[in-house]
């Protein structure tokens, strides 16, 4: 790793003689002089040779007399030149006034200090890049849920020690200026968090990628907690400015929306007019764990030319229409989803949605065009590039990919379609309908005039697909396949189909009347003469005839296959990513058997090789070492070395001590601190205090009713209304002690899940004020909850639910997290839960439930009036219409639970179905935790089968099977 020393600043010892010295002429020159000396050092020339051989697994350079090239002087920095760096930037990078330094400051000028050698390896990561030209994965995501950068980015370098040590002398702790680091407000769940994790493989790996997402000014929203549950505020993480990114003024492109598409004499088309804003680059470094590998995350934002500014109406007063155009830009930015109920919100959603593929793609092929030279292939441009969409957010990548290679760069259709097919892979995260994005194919007409017309011509290639595939003979089974599969929704069939389709129904009719003909001539005994006659038949009827007949096949075809005037026309996109992707995959083997079966099963049958599985993984360094660093050393004193941060098999070695019982005392101990962290948590949080000797019981994730929080909380009642039915005696021995604690936003529309939020939060109040239950109970909802929360819970769970109902769940990313740091799971088999099931041992999993094969049948029960309620479920229901748990009317959270039929009705989600089994199961975690050898042991088997669950293992897939890169090792 590559560090500065200062000359002259290594005599300060104290924060007094820091300050002071830093006010001192002597001092200013002895700084001056290390600021040459930092842009002297960083980089020596020296000379390399290059192959790139693909059967190789690694793509490396060797030394040559050749004078091209460069390679790092690289020595391992101490906390004297670290503390010196820091100081450093203190002084000459400031953001705070001069004279003091305190905890802002002292994060800033580290987090400075460390993207000093984050820079050096990343701008040497990407000029090998360059050099080498391989093959590059570019990931686009809506979401980058990246968490704190600090001790990630001192982790993977390898200098947790000498910062730790430097900050020390300069009388902080490194986990206490950590803090001070806002999280990044990126993203919202599991999406975006899988996307972080995996750009940290990428590095970590070495492949060659890149990660392109949004630079959200007020993220999706900072969460509070008050009497009337949870309000939104926004997010205020750029308020004193990112050390982490660099803002790239001279990579910028142009966006458009509106305006009309013109077609030239030579048939190319034109998008022309409309409005057009900036799209400007802001890179963030994103680092392996140890390896020089950095790569990059680049995020968009938005902004017009100072020239839109109106002066002449802000000098009229017209204040808001002088920056309106500037608004309409930077709000492109401004926040993560924003609410879309209105056609203003919708509107807003596709600007972001567009903004993100376009300036995205217009980067890669800039790139691929400048490592190209004077000799541009296009033939070789996904031989090149791997352009991975993560879920449907980034669809409008396919049609703007099209647009330039069409449109700008003059490649006909065919090979257009061609290259933008071997391109791009689409991620399915979701199987909840309203989760598969349609858009108004009206709006996108307006908004993208020039896409919707690609749009239309994907759709019209995918028709002659389907009826090469299926004939024309039958209607109806065409009409099947069309409504299941096309992307153009109740929009007009092409005039090239309709041809093909009237035809066949012509022929079909000309078929049937010449049958029909031939039974009439075979039924005649007429004369000859009447023969004759007929033969004679005036030809304009016979014309008249027949124009009759072909005016009723047209008719015909148009009535069945024409759009519905009371249906809505829209643009369904994942069916667009599924045609246009050369590969499609699932994130978990249960969620990629729906998805075959169920979700696409129509393009399944028709492209089965485009369909894959890759179960989700997360970063054991982010995930269990940094976040959890005295369990870790213990995983590491028993597997003999730390090789399990980037070969998680080596976890599984752990099974073999699983009875020891110094290491189950060691492992209790580790998580007996953690827990404290957690209290502690809890405490400034909430105000609540809790009991470190309970078990703490956690379920963190974006709040949605198919995650199913109002199950834990309603087996939580039920715990809480038996206890108070029991003598103090008779509630110790039959309950053991719990802090059930939740997470979790909902959005700000989503009415029922906020619904669900203000009920966690009212049970919490009456419950953790009952003398009667003291610490034997206690409900706490986390507000805000975020990455960083989440390393703090994380290590310290004990038990975590991951309920949802059975087949909902895509994969989850959170269970294996908790897996990974021996913390049990109770579940249901959806998503990962199945596979983490299997790999940590029956035994040792908490299941319950309903299955996803058996779901469909369960609710159609519940519609013909079959299902019977357990009792045990309207006793809860009965017990919260009391009033036990304040005034607010949870009429409409309880009618979500009954009846058989009805939006909003009906227990869609199986929770009264479910119910029973759940809390009978939670007897069994009772019974369990009693026994705390046994318990352990369950623990550090959790860990021991988490092995699989990494993300590298994710990437390595993906690498593999879809994008098909290498690694490439820096020298």
């Amino acid at each position: 790793m590559a560090t500065f020393a200062v000359s002259g600043l290594n005599s300060i010892s104290s924060i007094s003689s820091f300050n002071n010295n830093f006010r001192s002429k002597n001092s200013n020159i002895l700084l001056s002089r290390r600021r040459i000396l930092l842009f002297s050092f960083i980089r020596r020339r020296r000379s390399f040779s290059v192959s790139n051989v693909a059967s190789d697994q690694k793509q490396k350079s060797k030394d040559s007399s050749s004078d091209e090239g460069f390679t790092l002087d690289v020595f391992q920095p101490d906390s004297t030149s670290v503390l010196s760096s820091i100081k450093y930037h203190a002084e000459f990078t400031p953001s705070f006034s001069p004279g003091k330094f305190e905890f802002p400051k002292a994060y800033y000028a580290t987090a400075e200090s460390v993207r000093d050698t984050l820079i050096i390896n990343w701008n040497a990561t990407y000029e090998f890049y360059e050099k080498m030209n391989v093959k590059q994965a570019y990931y686009l995501s809506m979401e980058f849920l990246q968490g704190r950068a600090l001790l990630n980015a001192i982790g993977n370098l390898g200098l947790t020690g000498p910062y730790a040590d430097a900050l020390t002398k300069l009388g902080y702790s490194l986990e206490d200026v950590a803090r001070q680091e806002p999280d990044a407000a990126l993203g919202n769940g599991g999406l975006g968090r899988l996307a972080s994790c995996f750009l940290d493989s990428m590095a970590t790996l070495n492949y060659p990628a890149w990660g392109y997402g949004l630079r959200y000014q007020y993220g999706l929203f900072k969460q509070l907690i008050t009497k009337d549950g949870q309000e939104e505020v926004a997010e205020n993480w750029l308020e004193m400015g990112n050390p982490w990114e660099i803002v790239r003024n001279d990579i910028s492109y142009p966006v458009k929306f509106y305006g009309k598409v013109i077609e030239g004499a030579d048939g190319r088309k034109e998008w022309a007019g409309g409005d057009d804003i900036t799209a400007v680059a802001y890179d963030v470094p994103i680092p392996g764990y140890k390896t020089k590998t950095t790569i990059n995350l680049r995020l968009w934002s938005t902004k017009l030319a100072a020239e839109a500014f109106d002066l002449h109406a802000f000098n009229n007063g017209d204040h808001a229409k002088a920056y309106e155009a500037q608004k309409k830009a930077e709000k492109i930015c401004y926040v993560l989803y924003p609410g879309d109920e209105s056609l203003e919100g919708k509107t807003l959603r596709l600007k972001q949605q567009y903004t993100l593929c376009s300036a995205s793609l217009q980067d890669i092929i800039a790139r691929f065009e400048k490592r190209s030279g004077n000799a541009v292939n296009w033939d070789q441009f996904p031989e090149k590039v791997a352009v991975q969409m993560n879920d449907t957010h980034p669809t409008l990548c396919i049609p703007e990919l099209l647009r330039i290679l069409m449109d700008v760069k003059g490649l006909s259709w065919k090979q257009a379609w061609e290259i933008t097919q071997r391109t791009v892979a689409y991620t399915n995260h979701t199987v909840l309908p309203e989760a598969l994005e349609k858009w108004s194919f009206t709006l996108l007409g307006e908004l993208l005039p020039r896409h919707v017309e690609i749009i239309a011509m994907i759709d019209e290639e995918l028709l002659h697909t389907i009826l090469a595939e299926y004939g024309t003979e039958d209607l109806d089974l065409l009409q099947e396949k069309l409504n299941q599969m096309r992307i153009l929704d109740n929009v007009e069939i092409p005039s090239s189909v309709l041809e093909l389709l009237i035809k066949a129904e012509e022929s079909a009719a000309d078929v049937e009347k010449a049958a029909d003909e031939e039974q009439e001539e075979e039924g005649k005994d007429d004369s000859k003469d009447e023969a004759v006659k007929a033969e004679t038949t005036n030809e304009e009827e016979e014309t008249e005839v027949k124009k009759v007949e072909v005016e009723d096949s047209q008719a015909k075809i148009k009535r069945i296959f024409g759009p519905h005037p009371n249906k809505p026309q829209v643009v369904h996109m994942a069916n667009l990513c599924v045609v246009s992707g050369h590969a499609v995959n699932g994130v978990a083997e249960i969620h990629s058997e729906i998805v075959k079966d169920e979700v696409f099963n129509e393009f399944y049958k028709l492209w089965p090789e485009k369909f894959q599985n890759k179960t989700n993984g997360v970063t054991p360094r982010r995930w269990l070492s940094f976040c959890n660093p005295e369990l870790s050393e213990t995983i590491t004193k028993w597997t003999g070395s730390d090789d399990w941060l980037v070969n998680t098999e080596k976890l599984a070695e752990l099974r073999k001590f699983a009875d020891n019982e110094e290491l189950q005392s060691e492992w209790r101990k580790a998580k007996g601190n953690n827990k404290m962290k957690i209290v502690s948590l809890i405490k400034e949080k909430t105000g609540y205090v809790v009991s470190p000797d309970a078990m703490f019981d956690v379920q963190i994730k974006r709040i949605h009713e198919y995650k199913r929080q109002l199950l834990n909380i309603f087996g939580i009642v039920y715990r809480y209304k038996k206890m108070k039915e029991m003598s103090p005696d008779e509630r110790k021995e039959k309950f053991v002690p719990r802090v059930c604690i939740f997470g979790g936003k909902a959005f700000a529309t989503y009415i029922q899940a906020k619904r669900i939020v203000k009920f966690i939060t009212d049970v919490g109040a009456t419950v953790n004020h009952d003398p009667e239950i003291g610490d034997l109970l206690k409900v706490v909802f986390v507000p805000d909850y975020n990455v960083s929360v989440a390393e703090v819970l994380i290590p310290g769970s004990e038990l975590s639910q991951h309920i949802s109902t059975a087949g909902m769940e895509a994969s989850g990313t959170s269970n294996m997290k908790f897996s990974m740091n021996g913390c049990l799971l109770i579940g249901t088999l959806d998503g990962a839960n199945v596979e983490i099931r299997e790999e940590v041992g029956e035994d040792n999993f908490f299941l319950f439930g309903a299955q996803a094969h058996e779901i469909a049948g369960l609710r159609k029960e519940r519609a013909e009036g079959k299902f019977v309620p357990d009792l045990r479920f309207e006793e809860v229901k009965a017990f919260i219409r009391t009033g036990v748990f304040g005034t607010y009317n949870y009429e409409e959270l309880m009618g979500s639970l009954e009846g058989n039929e009805g939006y909003g009705r009906a227990d869609y989600f199986l929770v009264g179905k479910d119910f029973p089994d759940y809390i009978e199961c939670q007897d069994k975690v009772d019974e369990a935790y009693r026994d705390q050898k046994k318990w352990t042991k369950m623990s550090i088997l959790n860990t021991a089968g988490s092995f699989k669950f990494s993300s590298d293992r994710t990437i390595h897939q993906y690498a593999r099977d879809i994008w098909r890169i290498e690694p490439v090792e820096l020298p």
